[in-house]
């Protein structure tokens, strides 16, 4: 059978050309998607329906821009009211690549984007990028904050993200440092800076991001305590404790240069360090000393799981990391096993 012709004229010869080629178009998609289900008389019949019923519609192309630009405006927004409520500006580029790369994806509107889609897409990037639990839990996060913001303001009337429940994922208990891992990384270091880092870490539980924008005029020695700048931009108190004052101060009183930074290069021109030059003067001496997965951030672990074992409440704990929410305390926190044990002797026997 021979595909539907509609070469034949469409009544009214007002419409234009453009709009005539267009529902030509239209009716030859339809004929063909019918093609295998009707005969020629009723395609025929079809055929005249659709050019008697199309003759007085008007046709307007969708304007593929406008939404998009409508999309992009949102996110915008949506970004700007996160700024304001304190995120970093690398948390906001990461909202910013995850929320875009899910709408170039899906290929609809914020406005049009329903449950099923978004299901759809973390299903398929997780397999595409064989992604973990945990980072497709961080996806679903975020589209769930920029969806209820949608939803807050009116845009949209239902959240699409409300019916996709936080995908669990197994509890890795991560590790923390021992006393005599912690000592013999101290009595391994080669020079006094890496000694009063290493202190420094270990006594205030403080990021290595925050460390490496400490300035020599933070520190007060006196009462053992510096001012930071966490995530967003937040100034919180944190205390050292008397080995990591003497340690520092040896490191500050060797130093030859006059650079108002905390930590410096060993080397001339002595430049502030950064956290990738953290991280892997860390690491190697770890590969040195044969202590597995050494890195700043455990030794912010280790402090609070130290912390949590002898006491200290979750709501000062809270305060001492800076976390904005008590869940993020709960989940540096790992009670010691062997703590657990004295604690069932001690209560059940």
């Amino acid at each position: 059978m021979a595909r539907a012709n509609t070469g034949t004229p469409l009544h009214g010869g007002s419409h234009n050309l453009k709009e005539k080629h267009m529902k030509e178009k239209i009716i030859t998609e339809i004929i063909n998607e019918m093609l295998p289900v009707l005969n020629n008389k009723q395609l025929k019949k079809l055929q005249d329906v659709l050019e008697i019923n199309l003759y007085n519609v008007v046709i307007v192309t969708k304007n593929d821009e406008e939404p998009h630009k409508d999309t992009l405006d949102y996110l915008e927004m949506f970004l700007s009211a996160k700024r304001i409520e304190g995120c970093s500006e690398k948390t906001l580029v990461y909202y910013r690549n995850t929320i875009c790369r899910m709408i170039d994806s899906i290929g609809k509107t914020v406005c049009t984007i329903e449950t099923e889609d978004l299901r759809t897409y973390l299903s398929e990037y997780q397999a595409e990028k064989e992604s973990s639990k945990v980072t497709i839990d961080n996806m679903r996060r975020i589209f769930s904050s920029f969806f209820a913001w949608l939803e807050d303001e009116d845009y949209i009337i239902k959240s699409p993200v409300r019916r996709i429940h936080r995908i669990k994922s197994a509890s890795v208990i991560k590790e923390t440092y021992t006393d005599e891992q912690l000592e013999t990384m101290r009595d391994n270091c080669e020079n006094l800076r890496d000694l009063a880092m290493i202190d420094i870490l270990a006594s205030t539980g403080m990021r290595v991001g925050e460390l490496v924008l400490l300035n020599r005029d933070d520190i007060s020695f006196d009462e053992r305590e510096c001012i930071v700048f966490g995530k967003g931009d937040k100034e919180r108190m944190v205390y050292f404790d008397a080995r990591t004052k003497l340690h520092l101060q040896n490191y500050l009183e060797a130093r030859t240069d006059n650079d108002n930074a905390l930590f410096v290069s060993l080397k001339a021109p002595y430049r502030r360090m950064q956290i990738g030059g953290i991280e892997l003067r860390l690491r190697e001496m770890g590969k040195r000393l044969n202590i597995d997965k050494v890195h700043p951030h455990k030794f912010r672990r280790t402090l609070a799981t130290v912390a949590i074992d002898k006491g200290m409440p979750i709501e000062q704990l809270q305060k001492l990391l800076g976390h904005q929410r008590i869940d993020t305390t709960l989940q540096y926190a790992m009670v010691k096993q062997s703590n657990v044990k004295i604690a069932h002797r001690k209560y059940i026997g």
